[in-house]
């Protein structure tokens, strides 16, 4: 059975969803091995720090302060940067699919993600992100981060638009069941044709 209520707006998380996630587990494995950072400290320092990056209360070079750059390196800052900026890559064919349902359904698209500032600048801009994204409510901006369920509060009236209206793309379950206890309808994204199955179950169909 379809979802009664016209959906209006899309919420979409970045990592996972559009891209790569920016600086996950994965990522930092790598920077460790590449950087030859001891793994154990490198990892209780992020953990310790990251949420205050991301919900926009350090800049990146705080960050880096903390985590990395605490005692003198081998490497530049600058260098430490661009290989945490170059890990993220797209996902085409779920970009192309946001930008056909926008355009066949005059859709508002609004990003909800938890993210630091400058990677969230840098993967917003560089992938082309905001050429079809109306608004972003992203944890360093609004300074609240997923699962906290007032950052899907400011998504819903900063669209002014019902929470009914509104399909939610993320691939985190538990992000998914906190939007869809606010009457957000949320998808747990894992693969394109799955999500794109789910989405016509609300009328949304290529």
């Amino acid at each position: 059975m379809e979802n009664q209520t016209p959906i209006t707006t899309l919420f979409l998380d970045i990592g996972g969803v559009l891209l790569t996630n920016g600086w996950d587990r994965k990522a930092r494995k790598l920077a460790i091995e590449t950087f030859q950072l001891d793994a154990v400290e490198t990892e209780e320092r992020h953990h310790l720090t990251f949420d205050t990056y991301e919900v926009g209360k350090l800049t990146l070079d705080e960050y880096l302060n903390r985590v990395v750059f605490y005692e003198d390196r081998s490497f530049t800052r600058q260098a430490f940067r661009d290989f945490m900026f170059a890990r993220s890559a797209p996902y085409p064919d779920m970009i192309d699919m946001v930008k056909a349902l926008k355009e066949k359904y005059k859709l508002k698209i609004a990003i909800v993600n938890n993210e630091g500032r400058e990677l969230n600048t840098h993967r917003i801009h560089y992938f082309g992100i905001s050429t079809f994204v109306d608004f972003f409510v992203s944890s360093c901006f609004v300074h609240y981060r997923k699962p906290d369920a007032d950052i899907y509060r400011i998504a819903l009236d900063i669209a002014q638009v019902a929470a009914a209206e509104v399909v939610y793309l993320e691939d985190r379950s538990m992000f998914v069941d906190v939007a869809n206890g606010l009457g957000i309808n949320g998808i747990c994204h894992q693969a394109y044709d799955t999500t794109l199955a789910a989405l016509e179950k609300f009328g949304l169909r290529l």
